[in-house]
C-alpha cells in the first residue's frame, strides 16, 4: 500500500508538471500571436487627452502629441510631448525600449533647459503625476515576461484568453499582470497589475477600438484606476496616423530640446 502511495503522488508530480508546462507554454504563444498581429505598422503619430483624477473625483486635464517608431533588432522609440497647461508645456519624455533589461528613458524639462536620465530603479514610480508607471509608458516586448495561460473567461460578451505575465527585470514595479486577450482578435482588453507584495495595485481598461490600414487595432481609450489611493487617470487618443515618415533620428536624446 504504501508503494502504491509512492507512485500516486509520482504520478501526480508529473501530471503537474506537465500542466505547468502546457500552461506556459499556452501563454507564450497567446503572447506571442499579440506581437505578430501587430508588426509591420512602421511609425504612428497621435494627440491625447490626459486626464488625472484625484480620490475626491477633481480633475485636471493635459494635451499631448506622441510619436512612435517600430523597433527593428530592440524595442520600439517613442517620444511624448506636453502642450497644455502651461505649467507642463514644452516638457517631452523619450523611451528606447530594450528588449531586456531595463528601457532608455530621458525627461526634458524645460523650466529647467535640461535633459533628465530616468533611473532604471524610478521607472517604477509616476508618469507626470499619473497612475501610469514610467514603465508602461514604454512598449511591452515579447522578451520582457514570461507567460502563463491561466483559462478562457468571458469579457463584456468577448470571448478572451486570460494570461499572466510575469516580468523579468527585477526592477519593476510589478509582481504580476494579469491580461483579458479576446481569442479573435488578440487585443488586450483588461489588465491588472499586482504590486511586488502580491496585492492589487491598479486595473487599465481599453475601449473603444479601430482597425487602422486594415490591420492594426488601437484602442481610443486607456482608463488606469488605482486600487490603493482611489486615484485614477484616463487617456483619450484622436487623430491616428501611420507610416508618416519618422526615423530614428526623430527620437535622438540630443534633439529633446528642440522638439515642438
Amino acid at each position: 500500500m504504501k508503494s502504491f502511495r509512492i507512485i500516486l503522488i509520482v504520478l501526480l508530480s508529473y501530471l503537474f508538471v506537465g500542466s505547468v508546462y502546457a500552461s506556459e507554454g499556452k501563454g507564450l504563444e497567446i503572447a506571442t500571436e499579440v506581437d505578430v498581429r501587430d508588426r509591420g505598422f512602421g511609425d504612428t503619430t497621435s494627440t491625447m487627452t490626459m486626464t488625472l483624477f484625484d480620490q475626491y473625483g477633481n480633475s485636471t486635464s493635459r494635451k499631448i502629441r506622441n510619436r512612435t517608431l517600430e523597433g527593428t533588432d530592440e524595442g520600439d522609440l517613442s517620444l511624448v510631448i506636453f502642450d497644455t497647461p502651461a505649467d507642463v508645456k514644452g516638457t517631452a519624455f523619450l523611451s528606447h525600449t530594450k528588449k531586456s533589461g531595463s528601457d532608455d528613458q530621458w525627461l526634458y524639462l524645460p523650466a529647467l533647459k535640461r535633459v533628465k536620465r530616468i533611473a532604471s530603479s524610478n521607472q517604477a514610480g509616476p508618469f507626470m503625476g499619473s497612475e501610469f508607471a514610467y514603465e508602461d509608458i514604454s512598449s511591452q516586448e515579447l522578451e520582457k515576461y514570461t507567460y502563463k495561460y491561466l483559462r478562457n473567461e468571458d469579457y463584456q460578451g468577448l470571448d478572451c484568453f486570460v494570461v499572466e505575465y510575469d516580468p523579468i527585470d527585477r526592477k519593476s514595479g510589478y509582481s504580476k499582470q494579469i491580461v483579458w486577450i479576446d481569442t479573435k482578435e488578440y487585443r488586450s482588453h483588461k489588465i491588472e497589475f499586482y504590486d511586488r507584495k502580491e496585492s492589487l495595485l491598479k486595473t487599465l481598461v481599453y475601449k473603444n477600438y479601430s482597425k487602422y490600414n486594415g490591420k492594426f487595432w488601437r484602442a481610443d481609450i486607456f482608463e488606469m484606476e488605482n486600487h490603493q489611493t482611489g486615484k485614477k487617470t484616463i487617456l483619450e487618443f484622436d487623430d491616428w496616423k501611420f507610416q508618416t515618415g519618422l526615423s530614428a533620428k526623430d527620437f535622438n536624446k540630443k534633439s529633446l530640446k528642440k522638439v515642438r
